[in-house]
């Protein structure tokens, strides 16, 4: 592949592994971790790994968030009201 398609994937999956960083609600984490997940599956397709990128869409994109999701979800019920 090209080296300014690699670089291109790079510089997104940076930003927004960033944006995942830099988040404060624990639901718009979860989100941003999905986008990264998908764009670090699209980096391994561009790397000419497809099976890695398919194990990374499967747990990266779906499970994960998911889990994320339904931890904070568990906790916000768990939480007194104030």
């Amino acid at each position: 592949m090209s080296e300014a398609l690699i670089a291109i994937v790079l510089v997104l999956v940076s930003l927004s592994a960033l944006g995942v960083v830099t988040s404060r609600d624990p639901a718009l984490q979860a989100i941003t971790l999905g986008l990264y997940g998908l764009l670090l599956t699209l980096l391994f397709t561009v790397l000419q790994a497809p099976d890695v990128g398919l194990s990374q869409l499967a747990v990266g994109t779906v499970v994960t968030p998911l889990m994320v999701m339904l931890a904070v979800r568990k906790v916000r019920e768990r939480k007194p009201d104030r």
